[in-house]
């Protein structure tokens, strides 16, 4: 993990409300694992104070990119900040998705924002075969793989219908698992929480392991401010979970999907 003030080297806008902005650091880029996130101090002050954590969407050898959407203060603060600047960065945090096994077919499963980390994911694993779907609320909001080095052939939904599959991101998945049941499969997910429960629910249905990658809010990122528990699944060693220090990445079986609405 390290703490260091990181050279902003690009920050635009990719869609609607939805911004990529690239850090120079030779380190941190060798460092982090798809599934990983860092803790950004938007700006000097006390407004905000705190720092915010985002999911890294891709790196090379020297560069780490974040993708975030503008829902407040702070991201708001992002987007008026030029290449040259410097922010603190915090990372890489938490644990990673780990690629799956020989033999496994990948089948990624993102919805909005929750799709950076299985850019990433997805460019780590540029020499296989894998199968990408991702959900958006309208096509206006679609992240476009194309941007991030990412697979050629993505599945989407929208769910206003305005492009690919008019609905949720999980029926494409639905109906990939009904036509490819003799495939071994493992899915790797992240997204909002009614969608992670879904996703969860199809993969324990088909007897399919899964991994997802949850959302929370954070204060410091390594488990001192205890602000991002989950509850674990009954029956398990933990009552709770830390998403930044146990996660963000967990087994589906090992959440209570019963406390995700």
């Amino acid at each position: 993990m390290m703490d260091r003030c990181l050279e902003i080297v690009s920050n635009r806008p990719v869609c609607r409300d939805t911004w990529i902005m690239g850090f120079r650091s030779p380190e941190l880029a060798s460092a982090t694992k798809p599934g990983q996130f860092v803790m950004i101090k938007v700006r000097p002050g006390i407004e905000p104070l705190l720092r915010r954590p985002f999911s890294v969407c891709g790196a090379d050898e020297e560069h780490i990119n974040i993708l975030y959407r503008v829902v407040g203060k702070g991201t708001e603060i992002m987007t008026t900040i030029q290449a040259g600047v410097s922010l603190p960065v915090l990372g890489p945090l938490g644990n990673d998705f780990a690629e799956p096994a020989e033999g496994e077919m990948p089948v990624l499963v993102g919805g909005g924002i929750g799709v950076a980390p299985l850019l990433f994911l997805a460019q780590s694993m540029a020499n296989r075969r894998l199968e990408f779907m991702m959900g958006f609320r309208t096509a206006g909001e679609i992240i476009r793989a194309d941007d991030f080095q990412g697979p050629n052939t993505i599945s989407l939904a929208t769910d206003d219908g305005s492009e690919g599959h008019h609905g949720f991101v999980t029926d494409l998945l639905q109906h990939f698992l009904e036509k490819h049941k003799k495939l071994p499969l493992k899915i790797f997910a992240c997204g909002p929480r009614p969608m992670l429960r879904k996703v969860a629910e199809t993969a324990l249905f088909h007897g399919i392991p899964c991994r997802v990658s949850l959302e929370a809010a954070m204060a410091c990122g390594f488990g001192v401010c205890q602000g991002c528990v989950v509850k674990a699944s009954p029956g398990g060693p933990h009552t709770y979970r830390y998403v930044c220090q146990e996660g963000p990445v967990f087994d589906a079986e090992a959440v209570d999907w019963s406390k995700f609405s």
